[in-house]
């Protein structure tokens, strides 16, 4: 599954720009373009993204 719909939506709510997120997720401001045009994230990637989105949500 894509990872993309969640992260669209924390960029659209946190209204943070996607070359930050990618930059605070995998050190790549270049990552967030890159899913956009159909790039799928690997299964280390998938889990830093989500430790990432999780800790927001947290607080």
């Amino acid at each position: 599954m894509s990872m993309l719909p969640r992260i669209e939506r924390f960029l659209r709510h946190s209204a943070m720009p996607p070359t930050l997120f990618g930059r605070r997720v995998a050190n790549d401001p270049r990552l967030v373009g890159d899913l956009r045009n159909g790039r799928e994230p690997g299964p280390q990637m998938c889990a830093r993204i989500e430790a990432f989105l999780a800790a927001r949500e947290r607080g």
